[in-house]
């Protein structure tokens, strides 16, 4: 499918959903990034712009880029209206036709799953190769169905966070898996409903 076609349907998605004045951040961000000293992150898939928003909070520079115009206009507009403009570069990008420039200290990617054909492991890879020593790559994939997710295949197949490290083939002496679990918790999707969600997390640190 073409470019057009991945961006259509995005933009169909995030505007089928009410604009959020106050997105969240994901749960797993949270945890694994509170300690960190900020720096220069980069969000990939960076959707309703909480991620973004909040690792902006907290000191650090953002580059959020999304296949999604729609999504990106609004995390803008979210930073502008929080006073966090200086901090937050809102990019609508394509990663199956570039990635962004720069070196980071944190890249995240979560559930950065598409129905269109993306090298995921490639732009993985690249993301690894655009840490800077010391730095961590946060990949957070679904581990299992959510009752409202756009995805309800029910052959869909979640390989193991392990299996996505292999996948990227990176030099163990260079990058160290510090995390790779599936870990359940209690999402709570449109309108308030709740259910028990399984999320693969994988945290990889470039050496220093």
């Amino acid at each position: 499918m073409s470019a057009t076609d991945a961006v259509t349907f995005w933009d169909g998605v995030y505007a089928a959903r009410p604009a959020s004045d106050a997105p969240r951040p994901n749960v797993r961000l949270v945890e694994a990034v509170s300690d960190l000293s900020p720096g220069d992150a980069l969000d990939l898939g960076s959707g309703s712009g909480g991620d973004a928003l909040w690792l902006a909070r907290r000191g650090w520079r953002v580059t959020a880029v999304d296949v999604s115009g729609v999504a990106a206009e609004r995390l803008a507009g979210h930073a502008r209206a929080h006073g966090l403009d200086d901090r937050v570069d809102a990019v609508r990008l394509d990663l199956r036709a570039s990635f962004p420039e720069g070196r980071f200290d944190l890249v995240c990617a979560h559930y950065l799953h598409t129905p269109f054909d993306l090298d995921r492991a490639a732009v993985l890879r690249t993301a690894a190769h655009a840490l800077r020593p010391g730095g961590r790559l946060l990949v957070v994939d679904h581990g299992s169905t959510a009752p409202w997710s756009w995805d309800q295949d029910p052959d869909v197949r979640y390989p193991a966070p392990r299996e996505v490290a292999a996948g990227l083939g990176l030099d163990p002496a260079t990058w160290r898996v510090e995390r790779a679990e599936a870990a359940r918790r209690t999402a709570t999707g449109p309108g308030g409903r709740t259910a028990e969600v399984v999320d693969h997390v994988l945290l990889v640190r470039r050496a220093g």
